[in-house]
């Protein structure tokens, strides 16, 4: 059986250099700590920098040793890079992407990537998801549940969603921060509540609004299992039941879960098994966010022998990021 990682990230060589030399964008720099690097963000976020986010090889054993035989990767989450000035963001988005690419054409065969945009400037991140799918062969793109808050069903962000359409590939909705959260910093919440919420709310967001009634060609990726959407999604219908600011959708949210495609990184099996039931195993794909410490386990520790298996290992992800055929 052929096992498809379908989230996992990297920060490119060329990324680390600079950020060892003091030139990497943002000011973001590398804290050595003996044999423990840290990366370090001007705004206090903090993460070890293991080898498997960088060296191929590394990477690549890393795979042999979980059973994993593809990994679509994407840049880490941190280095959206959103924040920043405009001027520059699309510079930035382009030199990532091509050392994205770069580290695809070095991994054999056994990676697929997915673009960085630089979505505070609509207009140049639909141009850079054409030019790195028409020209770098990415399978699609990765970007935030919102845009430094501006919600994606804003006008403004419509660009590209429609570019996204046009080419027909998936967008990756992922959280994403840098700094503190009001109400979170205590615990770690800010990953281990926030970033479900995010990506509740951004799905709830694309529903609510009709942009998912508007373009029905749409893909939508929801990682962390949909985050709270699946699970409260009886609350949101019972919403469009009785508010009259919820009456938008056609339909029932809950009738437009399918519309979006989920990972198994619950870190629950019973919870990912709950979820293949609830959406279908054809709307589900193996996850595992590495190398994060908050990573998932092997497909095996994930999913258990459940219907539909062989879809979520592999078959759904095939079909959705287009593996089998040529670059768009």
């Amino acid at each position: 059986m052929t096992v498809i990682d379908t989230h996992g990230h990297v920060i490119p060589p060329n990324l680390v250099a600079a950020m060892r030399q003091g030139t990497a964008p943002d000011g973001i720099r590398i804290e050595e700590n003996g044999d423990s690097p840290v990366v370090v963000h001007r705004q206090g976020y903090r993460y070890p920098l293991v080898q498997e986010f960088f060296d191929v090889e590394a990477r690549l054993a890393s795979m042999d040793a979980a059973g994993t035989d593809i990994s679509v990767i994407s840049v880490a989450p941190p280095l959206f890079l959103y924040w920043t000035e405009v001027e520059g963001a699309a510079a930035a988005a382009r030199t990532i992407n091509d050392a994205v690419a770069a580290m695809v054409d070095q991994g054999r065969g056994r990676f697929f990537g997915l673009a960085n945009l630089p979505m505070q400037s609509p207009d140049d991140a639909a141009k850079e998801l054409r030019r790195t799918v028409t020209t770098l062969g990415m399978r699609g793109a990765q970007i935030g549940p919102h845009v430094e808050g501006v919600p994606l069903d804003d006008p403004s962000l419509r660009p590209v969603l429609e570019a996204a359409v046009e080419l027909d590939v998936p967008l990756v909705l992922h959280p994403y921060y840098v700094g503190s959260s009001p109400d979170l910093d205590d615990y770690y919440l800010t990953n281990l509540q926030g970033n479900p919420w995010q990506t509740a709310v951004a799905a709830s967001r694309l529903i609510f609004s009709g942009i998912l009634d508007e373009l029905p060609d749409l893909k939508v990726v929801l990682v962390h299992g949909g985050g709270h959407l699946p699970f409260q999604i009886g609350r949101l219908d019972h919403g469009h039941r009785v508010r009259p600011e919820a009456k938008r959708p056609r339909r029932p949210p809950s009738e437009y879960l399918r519309r979006f495609h989920y990972d198994t990184l619950t870190h629950s099996r019973e919870s990912t098994d709950w979820l293949i039931q609830r959406v279908g195993a054809d709307r589900v794909m193996f996850g595992t966010d590495i190398p994060f410490d908050m990573a998932g386990g092997t497909f095996p520790e994930q999913v258990t022998d459940a219907a539909g298996r062989t879809a979520v290992s592999s078959e759904n992800a095939t079909r959705l990021f287009n593996l089998n055929g040529a670059p768009r």
